[in-house]
């Protein structure tokens, strides 16, 4: 039996999410699955390096599984692209070591989440920009930004109601920029949890159009009181960018 990692692209517009769940076939991992289960003639479980939630996308989204077959990587490689919906697409496909774990061996990841920040409409990037007309202070995000960077407890920045584990992470960074009408937002750490990219970038838009101050964002993250961040912004504004092993 030998360990196989896939790197996958794919615009989640119109699925329920990366996970597969008991009341729905329209996830990503269940796509996978059963077209892997097909192609291998027995059941195939995958492991992604992390959940994304319904109607985001993923420029890489790296998973792993274990597989019996006679097929060389490139085979089965031009076997899942032929399959595969046009809306998930197959990048890469390797032999990994015996103990990698798409989930486990993950060291951290990047997020980028867009913004439309114009009173123009954007027709052809509907499904990948939130979009807002307000007046938006970049200097004022960026400083409530490195209020957040380094390692603390982001409770305050999560929609998990219960929390099993630590809700510790670390944030390398947080990238704001403007690129004529679109605002980018780069996020990149060790890990995020259930909705923590969407409730920070919500936080800090109201913090850049003068809705909440600088200093709340630091009261929210003391806090660990979800009632104190911000909104949760649009799913469909986030891209996982890339994740790093």
């Amino acid at each position: 039996m030998k360990n196989y990692r896939l790197t996958l692209c794919y615009d989640g517009s119109r699925y329920s999410g990366w996970q597969k769940q008991g009341n729905t076939e329209n996830t990503i991992q269940y796509k996978l699955e059963a077209l892997l289960s097909r192609l291998l003639s027995r059941e195939t479980e995958l492991a992604g390096s992390g959940r994304t939630d319904a109607g985001v996308h993923a420029r890489r989204q790296v998973c792993s599984f274990h597989a019996d077959t006679d097929m060389s990587c490139s085979e089965l490689l031009a076997e899942i692209r032929r399959y595969l919906p046009e809306d998930i697409g197959a990048i890469s496909l390797e032999e990994a070591e015996p103990r990698f774990h798409a989930r486990l061996s993950c060291r951290g990841k990047t997020y980028v989440y867009r913004v439309w920040n114009s009173p123009e409409p954007n027709v052809f990037e509907r499904k990948y920009v939130y979009c807002t007309d307000k007046t938006i202070d970049l200097d004022a995000m960026r400083r409530a930004a490195e209020l957040l960077c380094g390692e603390h407890d982001f409770s305050a920045f999560t929609s998990a109601k219960r929390m099993k584990k630590s809700a510790v992470r670390r944030i390398e960074s947080i990238e704001i920029s403007r690129r004529g009408g679109e605002l980018r937002f780069i996020l990149t750490g060790n890990g995020f949890l259930y909705n923590m990219v969407r409730i920070i970038v919500g936080t800090l838009l109201e913090a850049g159009a003068g809705q909440r101050s600088i200093a709340s964002v630091a009261e929210a993250l003391a806090a660990k009181d979800r009632e104190l961040a911000g909104f949760t912004a649009p799913a469909k504004g986030l891209t996982l960018w890339d994740v790093y092993y």
